[in-house]
């Protein structure tokens, strides 16, 4: 199975000690975001994980312990983007990010980390030059240190336009013209760039439509297949691999405008009082009306493969 942790908050950034914590207790519990008293246990075994994914926009609290995870594969994604502190105020320079993405790179090899450039949306200050500017010297700057890039724009949700006042959607014509530049970038510093539940019109060569966590790109990483049961997927146009998340929204410190997995700031302050480093769960305490159900784990893993096998 894929462990993820990154899909509703930002565990390396804020909640790292908490994590090798689970690690060193060797199992993790995860509270349902909507049924709150249904809580899932999951083993923190290799034997029945085979992965482990990350999200985060700063890896650093977690890079001194790394060797604590020596037993699992890992996979991570970590998002640089070059927006300013009004629409990202906490999160850290992308010049610092960088260079923590680099060191993990050369920790756990340029196969199991991407590059998230996203979510891209444009305003007079961060035009579709600026984009371009800015990707082609990030790009240039993790060149040899990842082969992938995950590249999507803004999604519109009821959250994003109550936080992020003012913001639009990208239209069809600037997403040609970005992702045409942004191929150009990529095949230049050999990326390839997987758009994330995009218009399959701006397929290129090295731009796929498959998604940034999808079985294809989990095996290439593992260098094995995978026999992945079959799942509702969360959209239908996603084929990404997102179940089995271990962390909690309205949990994440950034307070990106664009977010997504947070409600509005006063919540997440409220949560991240309640988090507990000690506790089996990444906030709050179990309580008597809760039902915890152990999660049915085992290993996806189908024997090894030649690496060109899953080009």
């Amino acid at each position: 199975m894929i462990l993820n942790t990154g899909s509703r908050t930002d565990i390396p950034a804020y909640y790292s000690d908490w994590f090798y914590n689970r690690i060193q207790e060797g199992y993790v519990l995860s509270r349902n975001p909507y049924y709150p008293a249904q809580i899932t246990k999951y083993l923190l075994n290799p034997e029945v994980v085979d992965m482990l994914v990350f999200c985060t926009k700063n890896p650093l609290p977690m890079l001194n312990r790394l060797s604590l995870l020596s037993v699992f594969d890992m996979l991570w994604f970590v998002t640089i983007t070059p927006y300013g502190k009004e629409i990202e105020p906490h999160v850290p320079p992308a010049k610092q990010v960088i260079g923590c993405f680099r060191k993990l790179s050369e920790e756990i090899g340029k196969g199991r980390i991407s590059w998230r450039y996203d979510p891209i949306f444009i305003t007079d200050k961060y035009s579709i030059d600026f984009h371009i500017e800015q990707f082609h010297q990030m790009a240039k700057s993790l060149s040899g240190y990842t082969e992938q890039c995950v590249v999507s724009f803004i999604d519109l949700y009821e959250k994003t336009l109550r936080n992020f006042h003012g913001i639009r959607s990208v239209t069809n014509k600037e997403q040609e013209k970005l992702i045409a530049a942004f191929s150009e970038i990529a095949q230049e510093n050999k990326l390839q760039i997987h758009l994330c539940c995009e218009n399959a019109s701006l397929i290129r060569e090295n731009v796929d439509a498959d998604g940034c966590m999808s079985k294809a790109v989990m095996e290439k990483a593992l260098g094995c297949r995978l026999h992945v049961p079959q799942k509702k997927t969360a959209r239908k146009e996603c084929s990404c691999l997102l179940g089995a998340d271990i962390g909690a929204y309205n949990t994440c410190g950034h307070g990106c405008l664009y977010c997504y997995a947070n409600y509005d700031n006063e919540t997440v302050i409220k949560n991240r009082k309640l988090h507990n480093p000690a506790s089996p769960l990444l906030i709050g305490e179990i309580s008597e009306n809760d039902v915890i159900k152990q999660a049915e784990q085992k290993s996806w893993k189908d024997g090894q493969l030649d690496f060109f096998d899953l080009l």
